[in-house]
């Protein structure tokens, strides 16, 4: 320990000794379209601290500045199911205050961001965004219901480290886990794996990037946490009151000479949120812990052509996908999986804006052959134009095969909200719509 605060010591000593060899005091507050755009865009590259260091080394940010950054997402959408009221489409919750009948459509604002980037010398730096999001809120009600129509702090962390000066950088606050490749090929619409694994969490993480090496590890905060981590804390408890979850991914780039380059990794989490026993709800206290791993890779032609997938599944079985009431009870405990696999092509590169067509197929599985939950698919096939890098519309159309809602997947205990021996899942369900939209950042 007093190696590690020693190390500490030495770092902060060296920050500020790099902000003091300017006496002037002055800074900038400004905007920066581009670099927003990577921040805020919520598909395809999520690390977004990878990404904020990265964008400092380019220099894409000037020492004693405020950057401002806001991006709005507005949808149309229509969609049908062959079930009453189940839509798997996950790009809004699949409950019935949502979607009610077996043909729905909407236009909506879908969620603005607002962030603040503050940097403060060239290893120091801060990072908050505030989010809106009444379609994925898990707030009760309808998308007009107060309770879904609040702003959150989705993100906010401290930044160390310099990767034109040293390979080490580091972060703490709340952020992204840095577990496998969550971000998705299409232009709006993210993945079946990201619903299902994409950690949010508070934490510290340290990460190693040099010699086309990238290795980061997260000591995350224990009990329920925002999205997709859970360790018990004590006997059996969700409070989050000690750091006894991490997470630990390493990856690495082949270049094939300048134009392809394939990037490969694998990660552990050491607890996920598929740890609770029947009946299953959110962020409910339980004893067990079940870890999961990844595989996944991407490869790349230029900035024209990208092919990604990846794999994760739980080391346990998710006790709570059993239900005990005949005649659910034939379908034993599953561990919990899942897969995609993408690829997208880009034109007119060199036009003011740049076309993609895209398409993925990505999977959840939680039960065995047969059971009303077994898995839910999702196809994507979308098109979108990119002006000025910064400002994108699109178009897609999708699939979902199944209805699996995490809440009460395999049933409920003893009567509420469903009868004994009933689930609200359901194998059969399919659906289909198209969605229509822009995302504006600045």
């Amino acid at each position: 320990m007093k190696k590690i605060l020693l190390c500490i010591a030495l770092v902060s000593n060296f920050a500020f000794s790099q902000n003091d060899k300017s006496s002037d005091s002055k800074g900038t507050v400004g905007i920066n379209p581009e670099y927003s755009y990577k921040m805020l865009e919520p598909v395809y590259d999520l690390r977004k601290v990878e990404v904020f260091m990265d964008q400092r080394a380019a220099g894409a940010l000037d020492n004693k500045s405020l950057t401002i950054g806001a991006s709005i997402i507005s949808i149309g959408d229509y969609q049908k199911s062959n079930i009453d009221s189940k839509f798997a489409y996950l790009m809004r919750h699949p409950t019935s205050s949502n979607q009610i009948g077996k043909e729905v459509s909407e236009a909506a604002l879908h969620s603005f961001q607002l962030a603040f980037t503050a940097v403060i010398n060239n290893w120091m730096a801060g990072y908050a965004e505030i989010l809106y999001n009444p379609e994925q809120s898990f707030g009760t009600g309808t998308i007009t219901d107060l309770n879904r129509n609040q702003l959150q702090l989705r993100k906010g962390y401290v930044l160390i480290g310099d990767l034109n000066a040293f390979p080490l950088y580091g972060a703490i606050g709340k952020m992204d886990a840095p577990f496998g490749q969550m971000g998705g090929i299409n232009p709006f619409t993210n993945t079946s794996t990201w619903h299902a694994f994409a950690g949010l969490c508070y934490g510290a993480q340290i990460s190693f990037k040099k010699w086309d090496i990238h290795a980061t590890v997260m000591a995350a905060q224990g009990g329920s946490q925002f999205r997709a981590m859970f360790t018990p804390v004590g006997d059996s408890t969700n409070v989050p009151s000690m750091v006894n979850n991490f997470t630990a991914d390493l990856n690495y780039t082949v270049h094939f000479g300048e134009n392809f380059h394939l990037n490969f990794g694998a990660s552990y989490m050491h607890g996920t949120a598929y740890s609770h026993d029947f009946p299953v709800q959110h962020f409910q206290a339980t004893s067990n812990r079940n870890p999961a791993y990844t595989f996944y890779g991407n490869l790349k032609y230029k900035e024209r052509f990208e092919l990604r997938g990846g794999y994760v599944k739980t080391l346990e079985v998710w006790e709570g996908t059993h239900n005990p009431t005949p005649p659910l009870d034939i379908y034993a405990a599953s561990k919990v999986s899942s897969y995609d696999a993408g690829g997208k092509i880009n034109f007119n590169l060199d036009g003011k804006a740049v076309f993609a067509l895209s398409g993925e197929f990505s999977n959840f599985t939680a039960g065995p052959d047969g059971a009303p939950w077994q898995r839910q698919n999702q196809y994507i096939l979308g098109f979108s134009a990119m002006v000025n890098k910064s400002c994108k519309i699109f178009l897609e159309g999708f699939r979902t095969e199944g209805y699996v809602p995490l809440n009460w997947i395999s049933g409920s205990d003893p009567f509420a909200p469903f009868p004994p021996g009933t689930t609200h899942s359901s194998r059969d369900a399919i659906s289909h719509g198209i969605v229509i939209g822009a995302m504006i950042d600045i």
